[in-house]
């Protein structure tokens, strides 16, 4: 096999762009600019291994003439690279991404950069090198950038330069100036100059880099796109981050909620930790995985970084800490704390569902965020997403202990105060009642106070209504978002069991069957063996309205090794239960007087309080979204 060695002009290694795989750099000083904000979901890209893509060192000799090599960190010594590697199958090109192959040659990266964004599928006029020099031509002669503002979509937003020089700070600004100019839809983008900066580092000229960065913003992938254009967008990924941050870094997520106001505003900092807060030898390499295996892998690397921040503090330490300030610095500076290459492998050792999964729970943010009057052309809004807890009044609970239950329910539903729906104390112990006041809401919140003090209860992603559409012995229905939780004596949350073992529910096609569940009147009316024996058996929910959008985590969306493991609710004339196989989470009767708990397979909990019990008081709270 043919090689080439490498050999670049100044530069601190003799390579530029990568960190050396199994040391961090010593400054991790360099590389960042100023605060920002952005969000930039991707597509996967994938390579055909019918491509060959020489690596000539000609092909770049321009590259790195943006670059301030003095703030530039210490990188590996050159190295050689066979010419064949980007003909390599998709597969083995992202292993070698992953594994920091790229970091090896300033040249193999830029081609590397290059090629995968020109294969990119966009809009049919996508402007290119050419037009950027005609419009930059037009647009600046030879007047100074300084005369020309920046895009309207940029307000409030930083310029980080990423070790960029003089040159490259210029080009930066010209860049951005003429993306404003030929997108005029953009109206929102905070992520651009981060992406810019870091395309300049492998970019032969402007023009190069502005058809790159153009290729990305016409990006015509379904489901996703690269750079997201508006606040709606990029509010709608901030909040799924959250929801993901909520289920996969339970630690964290509950160390931040006790301490923060605002758990929201700490979530939308996620892709600021990326591209603005890591050193450019960390940045650098998450780019490299970026581009070829999108926007997963951006929410996989923030979510390592929480759970390496949860690792690095106690709780002790953050009373009266700026919580959002003091992640900004722990990734400012991560070197401290653990290597590029460990943060990778422990971002991709968190299995997050499927990319179409994420995808519904993004488009049902954005339909939140749209039903609280956020537009698609609107530029930066300043609103409080966070529930104003000041006149939260529940003869069960604490406001505190209700912002707490709020901090677990999904991001979408927490734009919304909560709204009483059904007191026992306001309108009687009866299950028709309760049946009357609780449907036309979804979600729900389930609040019970036992005889004996205990407090516990449920989110319901489901309405109440969905009982009745399979008829008179109607069974299981809701989404894998419901859980089970407990407040007192001790506060802790039980998912659903696939939240914790996603790799366990694989994705089956729409019109995959299941078998009917057990009626919740044969359920109630049994023995707890009787019960156990009967919930092998589930039913299909029924098939979504055409035209409307499948929910996030519909059981329905998943191939599950065990039918007890999805039972999430279920109502009659007999009573509720909420969590089957094996027994019931919770289950009460007709009269909402008496109720059971224990373990139950579809959310793995303890009982949640003692196995029998009389109910005191029993809340149900909706959310006020008008």
């Amino acid at each position: 096999m043919l090689q080439v060695g490498l050999s670049l002009p100044r530069c601190p290694g003799g390579t530029a762009g990568g960190l050396p795989m199994a040391q961090p750099a010593e400054d991790t000083s360099t590389g960042t600019g100023q605060e920002m904000f952005g969000s930039a979901p991707v597509t996967v890209v994938i390579t055909s291994e019918a491509d060959t893509w020489d690596i000539d060192a000609s092909s770049c000799l321009g590259c790195g003439q943006f670059v301030d090599w003095d703030r530039m960190p210490d990188l590996e010594q050159q190295a050689h690279i066979p010419r064949d590697i980007l003909s390599k199958p998709s597969k083995e090109l992202k292993k070698l991404a992953r594994e920091g192959y790229w970091a090896a040659s300033r040249t193999l990266r830029a081609q590397v950069y290059h090629q995968l964004i020109q294969q990119v599928a966009c809009r049919l006029v996508t402007p290119d090198a050419h037009v950027y020099r005609d419009v930059a031509g037009r647009l600046f002669g030879k007047l100074s950038v300084s005369s020309h503002p920046l895009p309207e979509f940029l307000e409030a937003c930083s310029m980080p330069t990423y070790c960029l020089n003089l040159e490259g700070v210029t080009a930066l600004k010209k860049i951005l100036i003429c993306v404003g100019s030929l997108f005029p839809d953009i109206t929102y983008s905070p992520i651009l100059p981060s992406l810019v900066a870091l395309l300049l580092h492998y970019s032969e000229d402007e023009a190069q880099c502005f058809e790159n960065i153009s290729r990305l913003i016409a990006s015509k992938a379904p489901h996703t796109s690269y750079i997201d254009q508006s606040f709606l967008a990029h509010q709608a990924s901030c909040m799924t981050f959250g929801d993901l941050a909520n289920k996969h870094c339970p630690a964290a997520h509950k160390l931040i909620a006790s301490t923060s106001e605002n758990v929201f505003e700490v979530y939308s900092e996620w892709l600021s930790w990326l591209f603005h807060d890591l050193p450019f030898n960390y940045a650098i390499r998450v780019f490299d995985v970026y581009l070829l295996e999108g926007q997963k892998v951006l929410y996989r690397i923030a979510l390592a970084l929480l759970k390496q921040y949860r690792l690095s503090v106690a709780s002790t330490e953050l009373e009266g800490t700026d919580i959002k300030a003091d992640l900004q610095a722990f990734v400012q500076n991560i070197a401290e704390h653990v290597t590029v290459d460990k943060l990778l492998e422990r971002a991709f050792g968190i299995r997050l569902f499927s990319r179409k999964e994420i995808w519904l729970l993004q488009m049902a943010n954005r339909k939140a965020l749209m039903e609280r009057g956020i537009t698609m052309v609107q530029s930066r809004q300043s609103f409080h997403l966070a529930v104003d807890m000041q006149n939260f009044s529940s003869s069960i609970v604490t406001a505190q202990e209700m912002r707490v239950i709020w901090s677990w329910i999904p991001e979408r539903f927490s734009l919304f105060p909560p709204l009483l729906l059904f007191s026992t104390s306001e309108d009687g112990c009866s299950l028709q009642r309760f049946y009357t006041c609780c449907e036309g809401y979804e979600p729900t919140v389930l609040l019970i106070k036992t005889a004996e003090g205990e407090v516990c209860g449920a989110f319901l992603s489901s309405d109440w209504s969905e009982r009745k559409k399979s008829g008179a012995t109607s069974g299981f229905f809701g989404t894998g978002e419901c859980f089970v939780f407990t407040v007192r004596p001790e506060t802790e949350r039980y998912e659903w069991v696939f939240i914790k073992k996603p790799e366990l529910a694989k994705a089956v096609p729409r019109s995959r069957q299941r078998s009917p569940s057990p009626s919740p009147a044969s359920l109630l009316g049994s023995s707890p063996d009787s019960r156990s024996t009967s919930s092998n058996h589930l039913t299909v929910p029924t098939p979504q309205r055409k035209g409307r959008l499948s929910p996030f985590l519909a059981i329905r969306h998943f191939l599950l090794p065990s039918k007890t493991a999805s039972m999430f609710m279920a109502g009659s004339r007999e009573g509720i239960i909420i969590g089957g196989g094996g027994g019931q989470a919770l289950s009460l009767d007709a009269n909402l007087l008496w109720g059971h708990t224990e373990h139950c397979e579809t959310f793995d909990n303890p009982p949640l309080c003692q196995e029998n019990f009389k109910v005191q008081l029993l809340e149900v709270w909706g959310f006020q979204n008008t």
